[in-house]
């Protein structure tokens, strides 16, 4: 059964804000994360954002929404037909918007919310609304504000209440009988205090570690990595990477297992971030993209793209895991932790008998080909080496015509280990930290923007 418990929840939400906002709350930041969760008019099942900021709920959200019409209705299409004619690859001029109507927007919404609660509890869920007396006020004041005006996030903080559930199910017919306060004003903030409140306070903070600054940039709004991966994980770790890792005598806890849907970022390539397994190889072929500034969403209905990785690419991955400069060559000092890793002989006797036929020539080095052409000859490889990618950017600003749309691309996996590296494209060099070889022709010859 639900209960109201605002005095039960007070400080908790005070911590709440202070985690998110730090000190103060700057107003214009406060507004641009004021919007609901509400859909395009061009793209039935496409988040939209209004400004810069709250992409780091709303992105991820998406990612959840994508995942399940994936899943559950294969009658809806995200494309035209891509037409395969001599080994070449032509897409359609622009995808067809998926026929959902207002009722299925809802479910949908409401499911990917709750999926995402899921992840955060398994105990309880805290659901937080603003009473309606306060409500009712804001309804009366916003009907005399411009859009230039500010929302008072004081008022805001002071009419908020929570309600807890002890099932999923009654999340769900909570959220689908008050609809609206989703799609309102403040449906984003909202559902953002019910995450941590869900997951707990103390919680979250202890799995920020050492955390300095506030959730939301204090200067210019984003959401912080651990918000990001708290959304997409469940857990509010700062960091990427697999498990966790030991840096200066300290445990930093990252990724705890393979995610429903992935995360991949331009970060990487600045080497800025190690994007582990878990996130490049979720259970679900779509990723949250990261840009320097804005997160987007990339998918496929291509399941091969997160099959099980095959003994080749698990050597590739793990080889390249003790070359981080991603030159195709390892020292030969790390021969035997690349054959340990693998479980392969790694007796001293036979490894430096492999370092003197792999280094021939004694440069002390190995390279990732003659290592893979001995101890796998026969690569085999799970992904097909044509398949059909979609972007999405909530920001309508972004898109050429102003409008929101999914972006198909046809992408093609070169042989080469040799990747053409161009900094002017971001979403190639994003893709790239996931596909070093990938190739990708968007349709109208248009690179989506991933800002």
């Amino acid at each position: 059964m639900a209960e109201t418990v605002p005095a039960l929840f007070e400080q908790e939400l005070l911590g709440v804000k202070e985690l998110l906002w730090g000190a103060e709350i700057k107003q214009d930041i406060f507004q641009r994360w004021s919007q609901g969760f509400y859909f395009s008019s061009s793209e039935k099942s496409a988040l939209e954002q209004a400004k810069g900021g709250p992409c780091a709920i709303i992105a991820p959200v998406q990612a959840f929404i994508v995942k399940n019409l994936l899943l559950e209705y294969k009658g809806f299409h995200f494309r035209d037909r891509v037409n395969a004619s001599q080994g070449s690859t032509t897409c359609s001029s622009k995808a067809r918007p998926l026929q959902v109507t207002s009722e299925v927007q809802s479910r949908i919404l409401v499911r990917a919310l709750c999926e995402i609660l899921s992840q955060v509890s398994n105990r309880h869920f805290c659901v937080v609304h603003i009473d309606e007396s306060g409500a009712k006020r804001e309804g009366d004041r916003n009907k005399n504000l411009s859009d230039s005006q500010d929302i008072n996030a004081v008022q805001f903080h002071e009419d908020l209440r929570v309600i807890m559930f002890v099932t999923l199910g009654q999340v769900t017919k909570y959220y689908l009988d008050h609809i609206a306060a989703l799609q309102g004003k403040f449906g984003v903030l909202l559902f953002l205090y019910s995450v941590i409140l869900s997951r707990g306070l103390q919680r979250v903070k202890s799995e920020c570690f050492d955390l300095q600054e506030p959730l939301i940039d204090e200067t210019y709004g984003y959401g912080s990595q651990a918000l990001i991966n708290l959304m997409i994980s469940g857990r509010a770790t700062m960091y990427v990477w697999d498990h966790f890792q030991e840096i200066a005598g300290l445990t930093l806890m990252g990724i705890e297992k393979q995610s429903q849907v992935g995360f991949i970022t331009i970060m990487e390539y600045h080497r800025l971030c190690t994007v582990g397994s878990f996130y490049k190889n979720p259970i679900h072929p779509v990723w949250v993209l990261a840009s320097d500034t804005h997160l987007t969403v990339l998918f496929s209905d291509e399941r091969q793209l997160v099959s099980l990785e095959t003994k080749s690419e698990q050597a590739r991955r793990i080889f390249k895991r003790f070359d981080p400069e991603e030159n195709n060559f390892i020292s030969s000092d790390k021969l035997r932790d690349v054959l340990q890793a693998l479980n392969l002989v790694n007796e001293l006797e036979y490894v430096n008998i492999m370092k003197k036929k792999l280094d021939s020539e004694c440069l002390g080095i190995i390279l990732l080909s003659a290592f893979m052409d001995e101890f796998f000859p026969k690569e085999e490889s799970s992904t097909p080496d044509l398949f059909t990618l979609f972007h999405y950017n909530g920001l309508a600003q972004s898109h050429v015509n102003g409008q929101i749309q999914y972006h198909i691309g046809s992408a093609i996996l070169l042989e080469s280990d040799i990747k053409a590296v161009c900094e002017s494209n971001a979403m190639l060099t994003v893709l790239q930290t996931k596909w070093p070889n990938i190739e990708v022709n968007w349709c109208d010859g248009a690179t989506p923007s991933l800002n």
